[in-house]
């Protein structure tokens, strides 16, 4: 294979799956902020909706990238089993295969979402949770595998993707939040 090619793979493997984290866990911020149900960040909470679904299917899209790059990346050395079957990989079986799961559980919860009209609210919520796995399980692959596991700026953006889910979470469950949110509640039972 041309090297010119090769390290174009290489480039785009490694960017769209960075790329790829951090876009995700913007939406998983902002499904965590838009649960609440009320403004933030100077928008309605449909439109922090709009956002995440938005960030979201940005994110899925990345991750395709990631994948069919790496796929053809001759030193990535993936195999179509390594996409579907988790920690069968020849390189760092572990983390890659975290990578594995990560995948998995993400197109589910892509389908369910993209479906969520034909489901229902009850399976889609129930799926949706699965977000609350897939993404620390992301977290840990893109610390664990590839030529930048170890380097200090890969370091940084994964902290700012904690930082930035984790203050959400943080916000979202914080004892203040009840006095300043809605309630799905009628007036007669919220009382």
């Amino acid at each position: 294979m041309n090297p010119t090619l090769t390290s174009a793979l290489w480039a785009l493997g490694r960017g769209s799956g960075i790329a790829a984290l951090v876009v995700l866990s913007l939406s998983v911020a902002l499904g965590i902020i838009g649960r609440s149900g009320r403004s933030a960040l100077g928008l309605g909470r449909f439109g922090l909706n709009e956002l995440h679904r938005t960030a979201a299917l940005t994110g899925v899209g990345l991750v395709v990238v990631h994948l069919v790059s790496l796929f053809f990346d001759p030193y990535a050395q993936l195999r179509v089993v390594d996409l579907l079957l988790p920690f069968l990989g020849s390189y760092r079986p572990f983390w890659l295969g975290l990578g594995t799961v990560a995948v998995d559980l993400l197109l589910v919860v892509t389908v369910v979402s993209l479906l969520r009209q034909r489901v229902g609210p009850r399976v889609f919520r129930a799926v949706h949770w699965a977000t609350y796995a897939l993404w620390p399980i992301a977290v840990l692959h893109a610390f664990g595998t590839g030529t930048d596991a170890t380097a200090l700026w890969l370091d940084a953006v994964g902290i700012a993707c904690v930082a930035g889910v984790g203050s959400a979470a943080v916000w979202r469950t914080s004892e203040s939040f009840a006095g300043r949110g809605w309630s799905r509640l009628p007036r007669e039972v919220a009382r």
